[in-house]
C-alpha cells in the first residue's frame, strides 16, 4: 500500500520546506544573538545563505514543479519509492552540510549537488514529449546547479566573496521564477476567485509587460553576475521595479482583501518591486534604510510566495476547499511582518540589531509552525474525495 506522503511531489517537500523553514532560521537567530554554536567550517553567513537557498527554497522548487509537471503535460505525477528516494537526496544533502565539519568538503559538494539534476531528469522527459512551452523554466534548475556549484568552489578556494556572489546569483534565478509563475497564478487565481464570488470585474494582464518583466529579471541576473551591488545593478532594479509595480496594479489585488488565499499572492508578489526599489535606492542613493533589501527579496517576495502557493496547492491537491483557515491567514500576517522587521527595523525603526534578528526570527517561525501545525496531517493523510495522490 503506498503511503500517502509518498502520494504526490507537493506533500514530502512542502512538508520538508516548512520543516527546513521552522529550524534553520531560529538555529541561526540562535547563534547571531546566544552564541550557539552551528556545527560548521564554513563562514556562519555563508552557511545561512546556503541552507535557505539550497535546504528551503530548493525543497518547495520541487514540491512546486513535481506538482505542476503533471498538470501541464497530463503525464503521471511521480509518487511512490523514486518520490521517496528523491526526497531521501534531499535530505541526504542537508545532512551532509549540517555535518560539513567532519566530512570532506568535495564529499558534501558531490552529495548536495546530486539533487538538482535528480529533480531535473525526473520532470524533464515529460516536458520533452509533450513539447510543453514550460520546458523551458528548468534554465532555472541548471542556473541554481551553476550557483551551487560555483558556491562550493569559491568556499574549495578560500575565496567568501565567490560564494557570497553565487548565493546573490541563485536568489535572481527564484526571483525570474517568482515572476514567471507568480505572472501567471497571481491575476489567474485572482479572476477565479472573483468570479466565484460573482464579481465580474476582469484581471487585466499585459503580454508586453509580462515579456518587459522577463527580460528585465534576466538583465539583473546578467548584471549581478558581471558587476553586483554597482550602479549597473542598480538602475536594473530601478527599471524592474516600476515594470514589476506596473504588473501588479493590473491585477487588482484590493478587490480580493476579504480572500486571504488570494490576497496573499499580491502581498508576496508587491514584496518584488518593494525590494527591487529599495536595492536601487541602496546602490544609487546609498540610502540607508534600504540596506536589507535582500531580505525584502527573500522573505517579502520568495517565502511568501513559497507560503501562498504551499498552503493553497497543499489544500487543492487533497481535495480540500479553497479556503484558508484563520491560522493560516494569521500566519501570513506573521511573515509580511518578519519581513517588515528584519527590512526597516535596523535603521528606519533603529532596533538594535539582536532585537531585530530575535523579533524577525520568532516571527518566521511562528509562522512556518502554524502551517506545520495546520498542514502536517492535510500532507500525511490521503485526499478528502479518496482519489489517488
Amino acid at each position: 500500500m503506498q503511503i500517502a506522503l509518498f502520494g504526490y511531489g507537493f506533500r514530502p517537500f512542502f512538508l520538508a520546506a516548512a520543516i527546513a523553514a521552522a529550524l534553520l532560521v531560529p538555529w541561526w537567530a540562535a547563534f547571531l544573538v546566544w552564541g550557539i554554536p552551528l556545527e560548521t567550517s564554513w563562514p556562519p553567513a555563508l552557511w545561512h545563505g546556503h541552507e535557505m537557498l539550497f535546504g528551503f527554497i530548493v525543497a518547495a522548487i520541487a514540491g512546486f514543479l513535481l506538482t505542476a509537471v503533471p498538470s501541464w503535460t497530463g503525464a503521471r505525477g511521480l509518487a511512490g519509492w523514486p518520490l521517496a528516494l528523491l526526497a531521501g537526496l534531499w535530505a541526504l544533502g542537508r545532512l551532509a552540510v549540517s555535518t560539513a565539519a567532519y566530512l570532506t568538503l568535495p564529499l558534501v559538494a558531490a552529495v548536495d549537488l546530486a539533487f538538482l539534476p535528480a529533480l531535473a531528469a525526473l520532470v524533464l522527459p515529460p516536458l520533452v514529449r509533450s513539447a510543453n512551452r514550460n520546458t523551458r523554466l528548468l534554465a532555472v534548475l541548471v542556473g541554481l546547479w551553476a550557483t551551487n556549484a560555483a558556491f562550493y568552489w569559491g568556499l574549495r578556494r578560500g575565496d567568501p566573496a565567490l560564494a557570497r556572489h553565487a548565493l546573490r546569483v541563485g536568489i535572481d534565478f527564484v526571483l525570474l521564477l517568482v515572476t514567471v509563475i507568480g505572472g501567471r497564478i497571481v491575476p489567474a487565481f485572482t479572476s477565479a476567485a472573483l468570479k466565484q464570488r460573482g464579481l465580474a470585474a476582469p484581471v487585466s494582464v499585459s503580454p508586453k509587460l509580462t515579456s518587459l518583466a522577463v527580460i528585465v529579471m534576466l538583465a539583473l541576473i546578467g548584471v549581478d553576475l558581471w558587476r553586483p551591488e554597482g550602479a549597473a545593478a542598480g538602475v536594473v532594479a530601478l527599471a524592474a521595479a516600476i515594470i514589476q509595480g506596473t504588473r501588479l496594479m493590473q491585477w487588482g489585488g484590493w478587490r480580493a482583501l476579504r480572500m486571504p488565499i488570494v490576497w496573499v499572492l499580491h502581498l508576496a508578489y508587491l514584496w518584488l518591486p518593494l525590494g527591487l526599489a529599495l536595492e536601487a535606492l541602496a546602490l544609487l542613493g546609498r540610502c540607508a534604510f534600504a540596506a536589507y533589501y535582500l531580505h525584502a527579496l527573500t522573505i517579502g517576495a520568495i517565502a511568501m510566495m513559497i507560503s501562498a502557493v504551499m498552503t493553497r496547492a497543499a489544500l487543492g491537491h487533497t481535495g480540500r476547499p479553497l479556503v484558508v483557515s484563520r491560522p493560516t491567514a494569521c500566519g501570513y500576517g506573521l511573515l509580511a511582518a518578519a519581513a517588515l522587521v528584519r527590512v526597516f527595523g535596523p535603521a528606519a525603526i533603529a532596533l538594535p540589531y539582536p532585537e531585530v534578528i530575535l523579533i524577525a526570527g520568532s516571527l518566521w517561525t511562528a509562522a512556518f509552525a502554524i502551517f506545520l501545525i495546520v498542514y502536517t496531517p492535510i500532507l500525511l493523510a490521503p485526499r478528502a474525495d479518496g482519489k489517488p495522490g
